[in-house]
């Protein structure tokens, strides 16, 4: 037997898992009609399949009516529930994979304005800062009724053949009860502790009268808000030894922290740029204070890691969620001894953002997770060997070239600079987004295990393609930043690359027209805040950085805020001139013939990109397709079959910046479905 921490199995009560590693209760967004259905099931079996010991599902699975789901939760009150975790539970199995479920009533973390119109109930009628709903108080009636849709739930869970169960009681109803922050109720379920948990214990009576001793149910609980008048570290260590001693759960998974606002959730679920692991050395005090088996996930990204907190002795089993989005075949690398090609979680937080903007999870580093149905973890060999060319080493020219090599095919990149990167690259520079350089060092490391070949310094014209003599060529030349949005004055204006790059100092007084509402906005103006200089940053949007999302915003907030910048919404740039030394620049307003003037001495727009496709347009005749996409092939995964001019000696398309503006998960995204069936 290996050595290995992570290998060793773990008996929790009768149930034995066969390793260390497990995925922690979260809601990818993938329900449909409430339900874990096709898509939700395929994501779970993919890692299950891959080798990890636990997959907990659903992120807070709603067991009321009055706690409807605000991110596509699985509806865990209705009985047609059953048979569709039964499916998932029995496919998971099948790979000796433990499934579990999370169940919870939101209380006052969700809006009264869903599904069935109810009001949002908790123990106070403060409102949540995040969803804005004001609750009313708790009755009994309520209480009674809540407690008997908890053990309604956890019966469905035990009917569908789930390993188990866990209760979520951070920032939702149950520790709204617990949190003195949170509960002003006079009577038996308000005022010390023991009347503050009533509720939990009497909901965990009520679900193991249901489902027996041998069914396992744990808790996933914060155990110190971290906030003025919240549960202390101390009041949280007396919460886990009564829940212990209660001998109603069989396990605890520790939370440290609070959610009612976007900066204290990423604070529980760190993101890019942020502390790893924050909160490890903290749940390992609760297993030491209370000698009962111990769970925890928050930002644990890399094997070293999860294999210090079981070797430590701090946790029992060791959540690596956002890791195993990012490569559900991290156990079976570990297996195989490839610990080296797993791919990592750069913590951009693309999966839990998009949730919380009513999206489903999706990976910013792979575009099959969630996909499992359409896009493949694993391509396939080709029948045929084919010469592929491939102009760009960006994000989307190496995982083209990367899954063009793993189909087998002879693979040739070209790149202008010294290195592979493209715009990543720029983006890394700023140290809070640093760890992006991990989403091109593991495709250029793929690449390179599996052969392909690079010629960097490599301006290519057509002439430098047609050499290769290609069979395909894939142009992935990204974009350049566009600034000419201004109906006078556009060469008065620097863009947001040539802060980022260096090629222009900062100014001391900076107007940053932010018209993309993308992360270059935000770098630039932390590059040039940190030098002292005085910024404002305009956008014509209703909200600041439309484009970066609620959990990624908070580092740069914390950022700016300290420094000296000021955000002016609703207002767009018109014109720049200059006057002196200074530069005037106009704003106006879409919102009527409204107009505003400032004067600094430096004006950045941050705008964008548009495609460097000069060499795709040179190509293009003599090519076999003309350039010319099926788009109903590329979604339903078919070759792409056009002819155009049937004498034409290659294939041509372009991906990722070279057609449009978008984001990185997109470049990712078409060089996957285009490359995979090549």
């Amino acid at each position: 037997m290996s050595n290995d921490p992570l290998l060793q199995p773990y008996d929790l009560k009768h149930l034995r898992l066969k390793n260390r590693l497990m995925i922690t209760s979260h809601e990818p967004a993938y329900p449909e009609d409430g339900m874990p259905k096709d898509r939700y099931r395929a994501y779970h079996v993919e890692r299950a399949r891959a080798g990890v010991a636990l997959t907990m599902t659903a992120g807070s699975a709603s067991v009321a009516r009055d706690s409807p789901p605000v991110f596509n939760n699985i509806l865990a009150w209705k009985d047609e529930v059953v048979g569709w975790m039964k499916k998932l539970a029995d496919e998971c199995h099948d790979h000796d994979c433990a499934v579990m479920i999370q169940l919870t009533h939101l209380g006052r973390r969700t809006r009264w304005d869903k599904a069935d119109w109810l009001p949002v109930v908790s123990s106070s009628f403060e409102r949540e800062a995040s969803h804005k709903a004001f609750p009313k108080k708790a009755e009994e009636w309520d209480i009674a009724r809540i407690v008997e849709d908890y053990a309604d739930a956890a019966e469905r869970m035990k009917a569908a053949g789930l390993d188990g169960i866990e209760l979520q009681a951070y920032g939702h109803l149950l520790d709204q009860f617990w949190s003195p922050a949170t509960n002003d109720l006079d009577g038996r379920y308000g005022g010390d502790l023991e009347n503050r948990m009533r509720l939990s214990m009497e909901v965990l009576s009520a679900v193991r009268a249901r489902v027996g001793a041998d069914f396992l149910v744990g808790i996933r609980y914060v155990a110190d808000e971290d906030m003025a008048g919240g549960i202390t570290r101390e009041e949280g260590l007396e919460i886990s030894r009564r829940l212990k001693n209660s001998g109603l759960v069989d396990f605890l998974n520790v939370i440290r922290g609070h959610i009612d606002t976007d900066a204290a959730l990423t604070d529980v679920i760190p993101v890019q740029g942020m502390r790893s692991n924050p909160h490890l050395d903290f749940a390992g005090e609760i297993r030491a204070a209370t000698q009962f088996p111990t769970f925890h996930a928050a930002k644990i990204q890399d094997v070293a890691t999860a294999r210090h907190a079981i070797a430590s002795g701090k946790l029992d089993m060791v959540g690596m969620t956002r890791a195993h989005m990012a490569d559900p075949h991290i156990m079976a690398k570990i297996l195989r001894g490839e610990e080296e090609r797993i791919r990592p979680c750069v913590g951009a937080n693309y999966c839990l953002d998009r949730i919380y903007q009513g999206g489903m999870a999706l990976c910013l580093h792979n575009p099959a997770t969630g996909r499992e149905l359409e896009q493949p973890h694993s391509v396939p060999a080709a029948g045929a060997r084919r010469r592929v060319v491939v102009i760009g080493a960006g994000p989307a020219g190496l995982e083209a070239a990367r899954v063009a090599a793993e189909r087998g095919h002879e693979v040739i990149v070209h790149e202008a600079a010294n290195d592979p990167g493209g715009q990543v690259r720029l983006t890394a520079q700023t140290p809070r987004r640093a760890e992006m350089i991990q989403l091109i060092q593991w495709r250029f490391e793929e690449c390179t295990r599996l052969g392909v070949t690079f010629r960097f310094n490599s301006v290519a014209d057509p002439e430098t393609v047609q050499a290769e003599r290609p069979e395909v060529v894939i142009v992935a030349t990204g974009g350049l930043a566009h600034t000419e949005v201004l109906s006078d004055g556009n060469g008065q204006v620097v863009s947001t690359w040539d802060i980022l790059s260096g090629d222009v100092a900062p100014g001391e007084t900076v107007l940053i027209y932010d018209d993309a509402g993308d992360y270059a906005g935000l770098q630039a103006a932390e590059k040039i805040a940190a030098t002292g200089a005085r910024v404002e940053i305009v956008t014509r949007d209703r909200s600041i950085a439309s484009e970066v999302m609620a959990m990624s915003l908070t580092p740069a907030m914390r950022e700016l805020q300290q420094r000296d910048v000021t955000f002016t919404v609703t207002w767009k740039l018109d014109a720049v001139s200059r006057e002196g030394n200074a530069l005037r620049a106009v704003l106006g307003s879409d919102y009527g013939g409204f107009t505003r003037e400032r004067r600094v001495d430096q004006v950045v727009v941050n705008h964008g990109t548009r495609p460097l496709d000069e060499l795709y347009f040179e190509l293009r005749d003599g090519s076999s397709n003309h350039g010319e996409v099926d788009y109903e092939a590329l979604i339903a995964g078919r070759p792409q079959t056009v002819i155009r001019n049937p004498q034409g000696a290659y294939q041509l398309f372009r991906i990722g910046d070279a057609v449009a503006a978008r984001n990185t998960h997109a470049a990712i995204y078409d060089a996957l479905r285009l490359c995979k069936v090549l």
